[in-house]
């Protein structure tokens, strides 16, 4: 039998990038992409290669596009070291794992480094993978956290919860990474808003600014840890952001919306240098009259659009530019102990 699981890229709507420093997020992983593995029972543990991870080039041209689209490694080592990390999770707990051995490959269309979280994405569905293959459940809020010391501690990779607890609930969800819970209990408060309540939304990318999550994120880590005010006191802002978006969701105020998601961005351009074609993408979604920010940490924007007409707007400013831009499919959200 084969088991196949799936896990989807994010978009953090408001309040980003607070949540790796005890602030508050919403935000949403939706369809239009995946990450998707398929495992079965074999006689030797193997992991097999897909086209992220080949080694062979037409030329040293070929070489050079692949490495500034994909970096220096695929997703072998993500799954590697999430097999690594469900594994210890399992030792930690007691839990002991049949003797049974399997092979799995994985295939991802989600947009390669432009801060749509698709190496998380893999991650979450490499551990649902094996939860089921083991028959060992983890909840949501736990998968979060196991996801996450993949990224942090098996890999070097500074990041928040956001991305992780997105992808594991699914649907959208605003986060309250409260200092007390966090380090009392190890995650935070996680609430399933109504996804019908939300405006129209867009997504846009252009996977030429593509970068890793560490290239914005350890500076800015750093510039925290010392407790720069300029650096404390906007991610407060974020947070304070998040709660006004959603105080704005609940009174069906789109106005408000937009200028919280505007703010957010400006923040975060106003501590550090964004880059030209970041914020080029955000001035043409707004000459249109929509809202813009970073989806993640740079390369995609996301925002709200008033109607069609303005879509359209959208989709004319960014082809002249060569940006893709896409209406988000967001995923129904899971239940606890529904992890395919």
């Amino acid at each position: 039998m084969i088991i196949r699981t799936i896990a989807h890229p994010r978009a953090g709507l408001i309040g980003n990038p607070s949540d790796g420093y005890f602030g508050k997020t919403i935000a949403f992983a939706f369809r239009n992409f995946s990450a998707q593995i398929e495992l079965w029972e074999s006689p030797e543990l193997e992991l097999l290669p897909s086209r992220r991870d080949h080694s062979v080039f037409k030329s040293l041209g070929g070489l050079h596009a692949d490495v500034k689209q994909h970096g220096y490694y695929g997703g072998f080592r993500l799954l590697k070291a999430a097999a690594k990390a469900f594994y210890e999770h399992c030792q930690q707990r007691g839990v002991a794992l049949p003797d049974r051995n399997f092979t799995m490959r994985y295939k991802s269309d989600i947009p390669n480094r432009v801060g749509l979280a698709g190496s998380s994405a893999l991650i979450t569905a490499c551990m649902r993978g094996l939860m089921e293959f083991y028959g060992v459940p983890v909840s949501r809020h736990s998968l979060a956290n196991l996801v996450l010391r993949v990224e942090n501690q098996e890999l070097g990779i500074p990041a928040g919860l956001q991305d992780r607890v997105a992808q594991s609930y699914q649907g959208a969800i605003f986060m309250d990474f409260d200092r007390r819970l966090m380090e009392e209990r190890g995650y935070g408060n996680y609430e399933e808003l109504d996804a019908l309540r939300l405006p129209p939304l867009y997504i846009a990318y252009r996977e030429d600014l593509s970068e890793g999550t560490e290239v914005y994120h350890n500076d800015l880590r750093a510039r925290w840890q010392r407790g720069e005010p300029d650096v404390l006191a906007a991610i407060a802002f974020w947070a304070d952001l998040t709660v006004r978006f959603r105080a704005a969701l609940d009174a069906g105020d789109v106005p408000e919306m937009h200028r919280l998601i505007n703010a957010n961005f400006d923040k975060r351009a106003s501590l550090y240098d964004v880059g030209g074609g970041n914020r080029d993408m955000v001035t043409t979604a707004r000459s249109t009259g929509a809202s813009a920010k970073f989806a993640g940490s740079g390369g995609a924007i996301v925002g709200i659009y008033d109607d069609e007409p303005m879509y359209v707007r959208l989709q004319e400013a960014f082809a002249e530019k060569g940006i893709r831009v896409i209406k988000p499919d967001l995923a129904p959200g899971l239940a606890a102990g529904d992890q395919r």
